[in-house]
């Protein structure tokens, strides 16, 4: 089979593998679609400090069962699956404590289903148990897919709570999730604020009741002025800049709350003013990764068909392709793509169609 495989930092390839087989508790995937995400670009950039490079690629799927191993009784060959890549071991002190997106384990090589981009998958025992679970048939694979980012975004707003308004920093595509959720939860007021006019016009799209285009560390004065002076009751950062970070906690109103989603670089500090934690009770909450909880409650939103996600989608491509779109994604010419492995690439619902070139 076909198979992406990250060799070092910007070296990505394709090779010839032979198709896994399922052992006791695992199932096989036949590949339908898989995602290209922010994380993974990273990856490909810089390295990451819970993914191995080398190794193979990719973590954004859905598809259709191939193969079941000794054991399995949910699934069967032919059934169309979606799942998320980890799963919690259940017995370390944090999930005893019921933190199981801090599991010491969730990152040990064989309980991860890595190699997304390929035309099968093996997914592990614990996954099976925990995170696999049936595509219902008015999902596509491209919106199923969407179930492990979704799942972080969710993660994030149970941390954050429910405010009645909202900024969203960035508009990409965790910030037009972010942005999807806040209206799912019938937040009254979500404004997104971002530099690019494509990206402000999505998130309109998404279900923002307003937008600002500017730069974080600019629009201070303006981000407070839309709220009475004082600023907003909740700010998400969703960017993975340092410089957003130190914004958010800024633009946010005393006793409010600042989300700091987009992950930095390992070894960043960042600095606030001590001021607004202290004297203005300004609450900075971090989050990562998902629960199981976190996932159901995930798959009940697209399942429910809450969210919009395949607007988010710029581009389609065959999986034969990968390493030109990952340079495309490099100079920043796209997205989020999807990927397909049998070839054949359909013109969705989406920004993007199967027309559409990557320069």
């Amino acid at each position: 089979m076909l198979q992406g495989y990250l060799a070092g930092i910007r070296r990505l390839t394709l090779r010839q593998v032979p198709v896994p087989e399922p052992g006791p508790g695992e199932v096989v995937v036949k590949i339908r679609c898989a995602l290209t995400c922010g994380t993974d670009l990273k990856t490909f950039r810089r390295g990451h400090a819970r993914l191995p490079v080398p190794g193979p690629f990719g973590h954004e799927a859905a598809g259709v069962v191939h193969a079941v191993g000794e054991g399995v009784e949910r699934f069967r060959p032919g059934d169309a699956v979606m799942w998320v890549p980890t799963a919690p071991c259940g017995q370390c002190p944090p999930c005893r404590r019921g933190q199981e997106n801090l599991c010491r384990h969730l990152f040990d090589p064989e309980r991860m289903a890595l190699g997304a981009y390929a035309e099968f998958i093996r997914l592990p025992a614990p996954i099976v148990a925990r995170h696999l679970f049936a595509k219902p048939g008015h999902l596509s694979f491209e919106q199923a897919a969407f179930l492990e980012p979704l799942s972080c975004v969710v993660r994030g707003w149970r941390r954050l709570g429910r405010p009645e308004e909202v900024v969203v920093i960035g508009t990409g595509t965790i910030g037009l999730l972010h942005v999807m959720v806040a209206r799912a939860l019938q937040v009254p007021r979500i404004v997104a604020v971002g530099r690019r006019p494509a990206g402000l016009e999505l998130a309109r799209q998404a279900g923002a009741t307003e937008t600002l285009a500017a730069d974080a560390q600019e629009a201070l004065p303006r981000v407070r002025a839309l709220f009475g002076g004082e600023g907003p009751a909740a700010v998400i950062e969703a960017t993975g800049r340092a410089e957003s970070w130190q914004a958010a906690a800024q633009w946010v109103r005393p006793g409010g709350r600042v989300l700091l989603f987009g992950g930095l670089a390992g070894g960043t500090w960042v600095h606030f003013e001590a001021f607004r934690l202290h004297y203005e009770e300004v609450d900075l909450i971090g989050s990562f990764h998902y629960t199981p909880a976190d996932v159901r409650e995930s798959y009940d939103l697209l399942a429910r068909g809450r969210l919009p996600v395949a607007m988010l989608i710029t581009h389609r491509r065959p999986l034969a392709e990968l390493p030109e779109v990952f340079q495309a994604l490099d100079r920043g010419e796209a997205i989020k793509v999807a990927l397909y492995p049998e070839g054949t690439v359909p013109a969705g619902p989406g920004q993007g169609s199967s027309s559409q070139t990557l320069a």
